[in-house]
């Protein structure tokens, strides 16, 4: 895809990871990210989204793999925040960090291995194969206490599906990087398979959501 940036801003968000075909609210108010935010929007609206290893900020302290993001909704609130909207649209392999005299980082990436992400292919969804397949998944969020809307669910083909509850799952950070690097769709469903069956459920009987 000829459109794609080789040099993006860089958001190294903390608790947070974003997969493909996922859109989620971001509330900014950093102003080295408000900058971001606002270049973003002069140019092509693209920002990676890349999760720190450690509260370091160095290069060296992010996971190589991030995913890029589009702005689909931009508002400016009055306490000088914006709130925006981010699309997940391809994962990214970071190459290099760049220099540049900007407040924010830019890294030059490539997009190589995950160029399947921008298949838009509508793969068929059986979901009574995916309620099959996640039965465990579907325990594990209503016992944290996580409401899915599962009929929505049928109305969205099948990698938007799986990338959504990966996602939204109550998995560890690190879990979910390791379904973020996942190469293709068969292996991410494989994967939450395998860390669903790490967890004893037993231990959420008694969790309260705040």
């Amino acid at each position: 895809m000829n459109n794609l940036p080789k040099k993006i801003p860089i958001f190294p968000l903390s608790d947070f990871i974003i997969f493909p075909k996922t859109t989620v609210p971001l509330n900014i108010f950093e102003p080295r990210y408000l900058d971001m935010v606002n270049d973003s929007m002069k140019s092509d609206k693209f920002i990676g989204m890349v999760q720190p290893k450690s509260k370091k900020d160095n290069l060296e302290d992010l996971h190589k793999i991030g995913c890029l993001g589009k702005i689909t909704s931009f508002k400016e609130t009055q306490n000088d925040r914006l709130l925006i909207e981010l699309r997940g649209v391809i994962r990214f392999k970071i190459v290099k960090e760049i220099s540049s005299n900007k407040k924010y980082r830019e890294c030059e990436i490539s997009f190589q291995d995950y160029l399947h992400d921008l298949n838009d292919k509508k793969e068929k969804l059986k979901f009574s194969d995916l309620e099959l397949i996640f039965k465990d998944l579907k325990d594990l969020f209503e016992k944290k206490g996580f409401i899915i809307n599962w009929k929505e669910l049928e109305k969205q083909n099948l990698d938007e599906t799986i990338n959504a509850l990966a996602m939204a799952s109550p998995f560890t950070l690190e879990e979910k990087q390791v379904l973020l690097e996942t190469k293709n769709l068969d292996v991410r469903k494989t994967k939450i398979s395998e860390i669903l069956a790490t967890y004893t459920f037993d231990q959420y009987n008694n969790t309260t959501i705040q």
